[in-house]
């Protein structure tokens, strides 16, 4: 009867929970560290209230759960993952430290994130594979069991093995692999050639350093969150989110722990293609869409052009170039520390800085009451009086308001400013730093950001969307009614769906050229098995889509092609790759090479089943609102000071249809801040819309 999605954040989890009629409820909680189910229940414990059942039917009820997490990439980020060994073909132990060429800035000293895997936890196997999988040294099996006894004394829990063109040939991964389940049997392994199928030896080897780092804990995680599930009456498939967008089971996602990283945020873009699909002429194939999701720890962005949701392999935790990259394939997201928990100080030289760090939900802005000294973006959006408890955590968190201004004042008298004033600087401050990052991914691709439909979602969203959508001139901004929990949204309506890659080599000028050969026929293969695992009971439809990766003959790096269908692939000439290629690599750098071949490095599928009901039109069920008479609160902007800000309940707007700024409408999970000049109408979808101007009219 029930469907429920879940995000876990680094400040909130975010509960939505759709029935057989395709009516939508959503519900927040603040995120428990060491047991996701507590918080899981807490919004369950609401949204039951609502629909007005007991939360142990609403479990034993539900025929799925889809959940995504920011744990894994915090853990990376924070360096708390597992004590993790990296064993390396003979001659190799650098491959970490070295990394990539690149520097963020060339003409500062950069200081990089140590190695994930420390230099005395490297261990080098003499073994070595040719390019062309032929064996040039034999396996010593003697240097493997050197290492594992090394690794069984230093106390390592997690192993990373990423030889040499293992690729080409994973004979001796493998057997390296047998050898450690014997020596030590209680330690997870990862294989290079398994987790992450790439020709380049960094890449391939960070991301099993990686995967083989968050195995026990987040084996242990999803463990724990399974058996909760069970002893809570759900009888259900679990679906844990991908960094692709989508969603495979939690045996599968256990296995490969990597493609969690970015699980929850890479939901977003597909709630906001829905969206958009609905509220805006041309929908996202006609449109660029810019999707922010703010939350209280990060701030994530990605675009979505021609309707395509972008993908990447240039995933960086802990700043590009100078951190670790997943090598793997995931939704393109950036993501900066300016959420609604990003705290504000003043630096060494006496300047108000805001983020990147976050106070979290442990123990969170000064306001929550739970400990939290330093003040944040919601203390001052809650001094300037956006904000208020009856609707934070469904009125369950009171907001004290008296800490908060102590909070700040104190800030402001270091400063030599009014309270008020320091608080609207810190959230210029956020707004600044939140449209650099913008300008960042779109003006530097020649995107012109008036052009954009700016869809904002994230619980802390509404509070500067108004600020962030002025500076940068948008025309169309959607704010979708699941806003303030638009990834657990996205994972509602996610595919099951999985990539599949090969490494090969054939250039497009060879007579005897083959699109349909042995690779391309393994990654079909692989597709369709997986497609094949999937529960027909539970997908209205499935499909493959093939792709390449290419580049010009001695490039350095290579970009990717799609070929479609099967069928369409079929009838793929080389000519028509090197086209496909010409015009891809158009778009990407401006310029193309007439005429030249093009070399294939290898081969992919992307396997796709879509879920029973996924293109059901919604009805968004608000919580029972105890009053829906309008007021008023003061309320500060920048432009009036101090001024009478009108109170709008969701259920209210409906009824008008439209509001003028200064007005704050409360939602059930976010609060949306009208700035004086602006205008807010609601459309037939449920979702609304912000136009900017002096007359209230877009800009």
């Amino acid at each position: 009867m029930y469907r429920i999605s879940v995000d876990t954040g680094g400040t909130f989890t975010d509960v939505v929970v759709k029935d057989a009629n395709s009516q939508i409820y959503m519900s927040k909680a603040l995120t428990t560290r060491d047991r996701a189910y507590l918080a899981i229940e807490q919004g369950l414990i609401d949204i039951a209230a609502t629909i007005g059942v007991e939360v142990t039917d609403l479990i034993r009820q539900s025929v799925q759960i889809n959940y995504g997490t920011t744990r894994s990439t915090n853990m990376v980020v924070t360096a708390r993952t597992a004590k993790t060994a990296l064993l390396v073909t003979n001659g190799f132990p650098d491959i970490l430290l070295l990394r990539e060429g690149g520097k963020p800035d060339p003409f500062r000293r950069m200081h990089f994130r140590p190695p994930l895997v420390p230099r005395h936890l490297t261990f080098e196997i003499d073994e070595r594979m040719l390019a062309d999988g032929s064996v040039h040294i034999p396996l010593n099996e003697d240097s493997v069991r050197a290492a594992a006894r090394a690794c069984a004394s230093a106390g390592v829990e997690a192993v990373g093995i990423s030889l040499l063109w293992s690729i080409a040939n994973p004979a001796h991964e493998r057997r390296v692999a047998e050898i450690l389940s014997d020596q030590l049997p209680d330690i997870p392994v990862t294989l290079s050639h398994e987790v992450n199928p790439s020709i380049r030896e960094y890449r391939r080897a960070s991301s099993t350093a990686i995967d083989a780092s968050l195995k026990p804990a987040m084996q242990k995680f999803f463990g724990d969150l399974q058996s909760d599930l069970d002893e809570a009456g759900f009888t259900g498939s679990l679906l844990i989110s991908t960094s692709y967008g989508g969603g495979w089971s939690a045996d599968r996602i256990a296995a490969k722990p990597v493609y969690s990283i970015g699980s929850g945020p890479s939901l977003a873009p597909v709630a906001a293609v829905r969206e958009v699909d609905s509220d805006v002429p041309g929908g996202a194939a006609g449109n660029t869409v810019l999707v922010t999701d703010m939350g209280g720890t990060t701030f994530d962005l990605s675009v979505i052009q021609a309707g395509r949701i972008e993908r990447t392999n240039e995933t960086w935790l802990g700043g590009k170039w100078i951190g670790d990259i997943t090598g793997t394939r995931s939704v393109d997201i950036e993501s900066i520390g300016a959420g609604g928990g990003s705290i504000i100080r003043i630096d060494s030289g006496g300047l108000m800085q805001v983020g990147p760090q976050s106070a979290g939900s442990e123990p969170g802005p000064v306001c929550y009451g739970r400990g939290g000294t330093e003040p944040t973006i919601t203390d001052a959006a809650l001094v300037l009086g956006y904000l208020d408890s009856s609707n934070f955590l469904g009125g369950r968190l009171e907001l004290k308001k008296a800490d908060a201004e102590a909070a700040i004042a104190e800030l402001a008298t270091r400063l030599g400013m009014t309270t008020e004033a320091a608080a609207i600087a810190a959230m210029r401050i956020s707004v600044d730093n939140i449209v650099t990052a913008i300008r960042e991914k779109t003006v530097s691709k020649g995107i012109d950001t008036r052009e954009i439909v700016l869809v904002a979602g994230g619980g802390a969203s509404g509070i500067n969307v108004g600020m962030v959508a002025a500076e940068l001139g948008a025309r169309t901004v959607i704010l979708p009614k699941s806003a303030g929990a638009m990834s657990a949204y996205g994972a509602a309506h996610s595919d099951v769906l999985s990539e599949f890659d090969i490494v090969t080599f054939q250039t497009t000028g060879s007579p005897d050229f083959q699109l349909i050969n042995d690779a391309f026929a393994q990654v079909h293969r692989q597709g369709q098995e997986f497609l094949d695992s999937i529960d027909p009971a539970t997908i209205s439809s499935t499909g493959i889509e093939f792709y390449l990766h290419a580049r010009y003959p001695m490039q350095a790096w290579e970009l990717t092609v799609s070929l479609g269908s099967y069928d369409d692939a079929r009838a793929i000439t080389a000519t028509d790759i090197e086209n496909r290629f010409h015009e891809e690599h158009q778009r990407v750098f401006g310029v193309f090479e007439e005429g030249e071949h093009v070399e294939i490095l290898g081969y992919g599928a992307r396997a796709t089943a879509r879920l029973a009901g996924n293109d059901e039109r919604n009805i968004f069920i608000d919580q029972p609102a105890e009053s829906d008479a309008e007021g008023v609160r003061p309320t500060y902007f920048r432009e009036t000071g101090w001024v009478d800000a009108r109170l709008v309940s969701a259920q209210r707007m409906r009824e008008l249809g439209e509001v003028t700024g200064p007005a704050i409408v409360r939602e059930d999970t976010t609060t949306l801040v009208v700035y004086p000049g602006h205008r807010l109408e609601i459309l037939d979808s449920g979702n609304y819309q912000l136009h900017i101007g002096a007359d209230g009219s877009s800009h």
